[in-house]
């Protein structure tokens, strides 16, 4: 706008309006081509994200881990199982900078409509679920932090905070613990591995399982950081 300022206040008339609007026009266009080369990036990131939540809700076999963790088929199981394997996906993803901190936004949206919804379907009361919600979600962000600070520790800090939200403190079988701090650590080097340009466009991640059949297929990668920042 200051170009446009300094044409009109020395020279005024209709002849300096057309001269001014055409100096103004390429930086319209440039300033709009950009916004509809951003609005286009980041519809792909929407598209990737609900792709990369759907990935943990579809590809987890959640019957091995009510078994494996002898945990009842309930709808707090599923969540806490899907809530894992979320937190997974952010911790990989906000390793992509502002892009990748976007996209972990969309992808909590996405997690909370879908919890939303599968409680409807249920028959949930909506008083009942709008309470569940609430505790839910404070279950999500404690639990979040919890996993955070416990990536960024040793086994045994990864294991506490698998102790206190995944099994709710109530599991009682270190083998279980074990199995889980083996499971998330194989699945981050997994996720490390992954090209961070072509999650952010086509969001799909594979699980490794629970219990590999091949121990010498897991990726090892060499000391993998994280980004402990929130979302």
């Amino acid at each position: 706008m200051a170009l446009l300022w300094r044409v009109l206040k020395g020279q005024p008339g209709v002849t300096q309006w057309v001269t001014a609007c055409g100096q103004l026009t390429p930086f319209f266009l440039s300033q709009r081509q950009w916004l509809q080369t951003s609005s286009g990036i980041f519809q792909k990131i929407k598209i990737a994200a609900l792709r990369m939540y759907t990935s943990c809700v579809e590809k987890t076999d959640f019957e091995e881990f009510f078994l494996r963790c002898q945990m009842p088929d309930t709808f707090n199981s599923w969540f806490l199982i899907t809530l894992l394997h979320v937190w997974m996906c952010l911790v990989r993803m906000k390793q992509e900078g502002r892009s990748g901190n976007y996209m972990c936004r969309i992808i909590v949206h996405f997690m909370w409509e879908d919890v939303e919804q599968r409680g409807r379907v249920m028959g949930v009361n909506s008083y009942i679920l709008k309470k569940n919600m609430m505790i839910m979600t404070n279950n999500f962000y404690a639990g979040i932090l919890g996993y955070d600070e416990g990536i960024l520790s040793d086994d045994h800090g990864l294991a506490a905070a698998l102790w206190r939200t995944f099994f709710n403190q109530k599991c009682e079988d270190p083998r279980q613990l074990e199995l889980l701090v083996e499971y998330v650590r194989k699945q981050m080097q997994y996720l490390d591995s992954m090209n961070g340009e072509e999650l952010l466009l086509t969001g799909e991640v594979t699980w490794r399982p629970l219990v590999e059949k091949n121990p010498q297929s897991i990726l090892k990668p060499n000391l993998p950081t994280y980004n402990d920042e929130g979302l």
